[in-house]
């Protein structure tokens, strides 16, 4: 028997050892401190999550009201232009 087929054996043991454990961790053998962290982490985590789009709907807001100011005043300058212009010149 070669090194290659001893190493194909050994990870084949491995991974079938792996996939039959349960990984998934029984919330009341948990301690309390780690429960405690996870939950001010996923807080704090929220907390970003929440700033962030408050910042980017106040900018967007932003960026929108000067686009729209300028596109206002364009409008009305030509709404103007227009009042004041007389007919057979434009013709």
């Amino acid at each position: 028997m070669d090194v290659a087929d001893t190493v194909d054996r050994d990870l084949e043991r491995l991974l079938v050892t792996r996939a039959s454990e349960d990984t998934t961790a029984d919330p009341t053998t948990l301690e309390a401190s780690y429960v405690e962290s996870v939950r001010r982490f996923n807080a704090r985590v929220r907390a970003e999550n929440r700033a962030a789009w408050l910042a980017f709907h106040e900018d967007q807001a932003e960026r929108h009201r000067t686009v729209l100011e300028s596109l206002i005043s364009r409008h009305q300058a030509e709404a103007e232009r227009l009042k004041t212009t007389d007919e057979r010149k434009a013709v």
